[in-house]
């Protein structure tokens, strides 16, 4: 008689597939929590403590780290030797193991469980069971997920029985699912702290000594940013933002289309109140705020509505049918939003090659990606992610220095320019260096990016909106303006007030042409660089 193991902290689909094994001629092996929930259902099944002889100990520690399970797992069919080594201690074949890991993922995304509640979440038996069976792939099923239940039964029934490259399928899944297991692990005891009262969970101070990430893939994409070029999208564990996003509609998603809706989803998180931004080659072409998400989608649309046609469009709140009506007013390839709501689905259903994507964009709570992987040739660069935590709070003439701000200028900002400012340099820090970029209070005006000068970035700006528009409005660079010959451009294309982080040799030139020019200028003492 062939027997399956089964040992699986995630129940779904676990009676009805016991019940299948059965069926086909299978003898059941348990431990502790599993066997119980079979034996409720009258599933006949044989305790892994009668195949070893030994009662499972230490509060369950060790259950199925015995040679009468791992041999059995391990044993090569075609060897005869494996197989009189066997006989001679009297241990039986194992021919399925389905296995998934203690939830140590889910109890450390809960930032409330004790340390010790995580160690205990550590999984011994299970990953060594896992590596073996996948080890012996060629003999044994390996299943980590309730998903492969159906496809494994659809292979038993073959005649013939489950083809090598299912097998090995498998066995490629099961490696991955310890490995990113080990990697959770890993990352999560890089956030543990020592001190006299013990272990405790905290925040990880400095950068791992090696990079583990574990991603699975979402889905295989069309093509990278040239039809030449493979690529695919990986998410983390638990998923979050971009990573658990539902497609609601449309063409399936491009790589480029993944990229924008990236730089889309990181200006919106920045705003408590409704906001969008249409982008365009990962650069906001427009962005707003608004008293309704309607209002700011439109706002950020006529910032630059031709560059807008064919845009990709972030909302950081559900779609409304006002929304949804302005939205397919014009063409746009992708939006993405927290939501659809009320009458909003079916309108949007009237561009039908529209991607609608589905995604919490919030900036609050556990971030899977806290930290950025770029590659380099041979190697990758990780990096905290950029927050514009200076702009977080109110700016104000009263809370400035609270903000880390400091007026360098005779004239200090007005009211409606601090509010502007402030909204300025939530913009600037999102769109490509050298960036310089002009606002009114709500909403772009013209935005200069990734320019080799200041100068130029303020030329790019300034070329795309007509004459004297730009009179009376706020402008933020994102990194200090090197000559005063940016604060000048500044100055003629009709900005009264900019905000930069200062730092430069010149900052007196600069601080100087402003004064000359009556603007007011505010130093953040931070940059926000973004290659």
């Amino acid at each position: 008689m062939p027997r399956a193991l089964l040992s699986v902290s995630d129940k779904t689909g676990l009676v009805e597939f016991a019940r299948g094994l059965v069926a086909r001629g299978f003898e059941i092996v348990s431990t502790g929590g599993t066997a119980r929930v079979l034996q409720a259902e009258h599933v006949p099944v044989t305790g892994v403590s009668d195949v070893t002889g030994v009662p499972e100990m230490l509060d369950g520690r060790v259950k199925t780290l015995h040679p009468a399970i791992h041999a059995g797992i391990l044993a090569r069919r075609h060897r005869s030797d494996d197989g009189a080594a066997l006989a001679r201690l009297g241990i039986g074949l194992i021919d399925v193991v389905a296995v998934n890991l203690y939830p140590f993922v889910e109890a450390a995304a809960e930032a409330a469980t004790p340390f010790d509640r995580l160690v205990e979440e550590i999984d011994i038996g299970g990953p060594s069971l896992v590596r073996a069976a996948a080890k012996n792939f060629a003999d044994v099923l390996v299943l980590v997920s309730p998903s492969d239940y159906a496809p494994a039964f659809e292979e038993l029934d073959r005649p013939g029985g489950p083809r090598p490259e299912f097998r090995f399928g498998l066995a490629r899944k099961a490696f991955a699912h310890t490995a990113a297991y080990d990697s959770a692990i890993a990352a999560t005891l890089d956030t543990i702290e020592s001190g006299p009262g013990g272990f405790t969970r905290g925040v990880q101070v400095g950068l791992p000594l090696q990079l583990t990430p574990a991603l699975a893939k979402i889905r295989d994409l069309r093509y990278g940013e040239n039809p030449h070029q493979a690529a695919a999208w990986y998410g983390a564990e638990p998923a979050t933002g971009l990573g658990a996003a539902r497609v609601l509609q449309g063409k399936a998603l491009s790589f480029t289309n993944l990229l924008d809706l990236d730089a889309a989803a990181r200006i919106v998180a920045e705003f408590g109140e409704p906001a969008a931004a249409v982008i365009k080659h990962t650069n906001p072409c427009g962005a707003a705020i608004g008293e309704s998400i309607a209002d700011a989608y439109v706002r950020a649309r006529e910032a630059d509505s031709m560059a807008a046609f064919g845009g990709v469009v972030g909302l950081n709140r559900e779609i409304d049918e006002d929304t949804a009506r302005a939205i397919v007013s014009t063409r746009i390839d992708v939006v993405v939003a927290p939501g659809v709501a009320g009458g909003a689905g079916a309108i949007l259903g009237t561009k039908p090659h529209m991607r609608v994507v589905i995604a919490d964009l919030s900036d609050e709570g556990p971030d899977a990606l806290e930290r950025e992987i770029r590659s380099i040739r041979g190697a990758v660069l990780v990096q905290d992610r950029d927050r514009v935590r200076e702009a977080r709070r109110t700016w104000n003439a009263q809370g400035a220095a609270d903000a880390g701000l400091s007026v360098v200028t005779a004239r200090a900002p007005t009211e409606e320019e601090w509010k502007a400012l402030r909204f300025a340099w939530r913009i600037c820090a999102h769109v490509k260096s050298n960036s310089v970029v002009f606002t009114a209070v709500t909403h772009t005006l013209a935005i200069g990016a990734g320019q080799m000068s200041r100068v130029d970035a303020v030329r790019v700006a300034t070329m795309k909106v007509a004459p004297g528009r730009l009179q009376g409005a706020v402008a933020a660079s994102d990194a200090f303006f090197p000559f005063r010959d940016g604060l000048d451009a500044v100055a003629e294309a009709g900005a009264t007030a900019v905000v930069q982080p200062g730092g430069s040799l010149r900052d007196a030139e600069s601080i100087a042409a402003a004064d000359e020019r009556g603007l007011a200028m505010v130093f953040t003492g931070k940059r926000h660089f973004r290659h």
